[in-house]
């Protein structure tokens, strides 16, 4: 087996190793999970005592989330919501084309901002555009749901 990696998940997948260990991980806290509590977790301490720690439901939520990409092989990157991101950047968290984004900032669909002749996004800006463009193809299929049942498609 090789050495330890410290290099972030941003530039590469989590090895096998390290998709055991989220699972692992992702399992304990999930058992002791409760919804509206968040959770408690007890971490052995070096000196051979234990500490017990409550995560809140948000930040165990949170965890919960990163040990499920690491754990199915997927890498990930953390996007401050006060970050400004380069129009690539705001590309590939859309999902979409570089110039596809930048006929959205052009027609005024995204808020961004020109530092010369460079456009930077506002990454709560681009996560807005992006839970509004979500909730509005959520009600496109629940629409297309209702007119298959109406038609007795299934």
């Amino acid at each position: 087996m090789s050495a330890v990696r410290k290099d972030a998940f941003a530039e590469r997948l989590p090895d096998e190793v390290e998709i055991k260990n989220a699972e692992q991980l992702r399992t304990i806290i999930a058992s002791q999970l409760k919804s509206d509590e968040g959770a408690r977790i007890s971490l052995a301490q070096p000196t051979g005592g234990t500490e017990t720690i409550t995560l809140s439901p948000a930040l165990a939520a949170s965890f919960m989330e990163v040990l499920r990409l690491v754990s199915t092989g997927r890498g990930f990157r953390m996007i401050p919501v006060d970050a400004e991101l380069t129009t690539q950047e705001a590309a590939d968290c859309l999902n979409v084309s570089r110039p596809y984004l930048i006929k959205l900032l052009e027609n005024g669909e995204i808020p961004h901002i020109k530092t010369g002749r460079h456009r930077k996004v506002r990454a709560s800006e681009l996560f807005a555009y992006k839970q509004k463009r979500d909730d509005a193809r959520s009600a496109a299929l629940d629409d297309l749901a209702a007119l298959d049942a109406e038609s007795d498609l299934i």
